[in-house]
């Protein structure tokens, strides 16, 4: 049985939207209101609160892979899929889109639009790029790009002193931790920071380069520009992984579009 098989009946249909980023919650609370239904995935609990209580709006809980998507669109209804992911959640796009493309699903993705880079920041391809130039070398790195990659820090540790900001979760601090980093190079914050906290974060570290993600405003993005600028520390930007998506928009207004669209379906 393909998902399809289930739509006999339009009132049945859900969107799948794949969450856990502020532009996600702010469809689904426009979802709500025009009881359009929709399953929300994300993969911590945290990441529930974002989303209204409704009866139109699920939210399930867990990573999907390709051993799990089928069985979950078929026990969802799932019509259609909105990728409304991170910008670098680049495993679960890519399977949104081998999702859509299987099942013969309608398919947005809904991405933050990107923050133009301003003068003097460094830009870097990838955390590889990163690592095999000399832009760290002697310098005290605030690194702001997300436990996953702290483990291939394990070996800069002599070259540079860095230090890593991390969400507040015991699988983050695990991962900096086993990264080599230290109780006094660790500070556990959930954004959003502001440019406040970041000036004296950056000022108390003695910070000389902040390494960052291209997240967009949403991710602290521009905050960043804005501190480095004043203090004169040197910004290095991590471009934003490349996925080949069907469709793609930036506006929160085409993708309600998309999902009223399938009501006529």
């Amino acid at each position: 049985m393909t998902p399809t098989d289930h739509f006999s009946d339009s009132s049945n249909r859900r969107i799948w939207i794949v969450g856990g980023t502020s532009e996600s919650a702010t469809l689904v609370r426009s979802l709500s209101s025009l009881e359009i239904p929709c399953t929300v995935s994300v993969t911590t609990g945290s990441a529930r609160s974002l989303y209204p209580v409704s009866s139109s709006v699920r939210v399930w809980l867990g990573k999907l892979d390709r051993d799990r998507v089928g069985s979950f669109l078929q026990q969802e209804a799932i019509a259609a899929i909105v990728d409304a992911s991170h910008p670098y959640a680049v495993e679960i796009s890519r399977l949104s889109v081998e999702t859509a493309r299987k099942y013969n699903l309608p398919y947005l993705r809904y991405e933050r639009p990107a923050v133009e880079l301003p003068p003097g920041v460094v830009r870097r391809s990838s955390v590889e790029d990163l690592l095999g130039g000399s832009d760290l070398d002697g310098e005290r790195v605030l690194l702001t790009i997300g436990y996953r990659f702290l483990a291939q820090f394990r070996s800069y540790h002599d070259r540079a002193v860095l230090f890593a900001r991390i969400l507040p979760s015991i699988v983050a601090l695990n991962a900096a931790i086993e990264a080599g980093f230290g109780n006094d190079r660790i500070i556990a914050l959930r954004p959003p920071v502001s440019a406040a906290l970041e000036t004296a974060l950056w000022q108390q570290w003695q910070i000389s380069t902040v390494v960052t993600k291209a997240s967009g405003r949403a991710g602290g993005e521009d905050v960043k520009y804005t501190v480095a600028q004043k203090l004169g520390v040197k910004l290095v930007v991590l471009d934003r992984p490349t996925c080949h998506y069907p469709q793609q928009t930036e506006s929160l207004e085409t993708a309600i579009a998309f999902c009223q669209s399938l009501r006529s379906n």
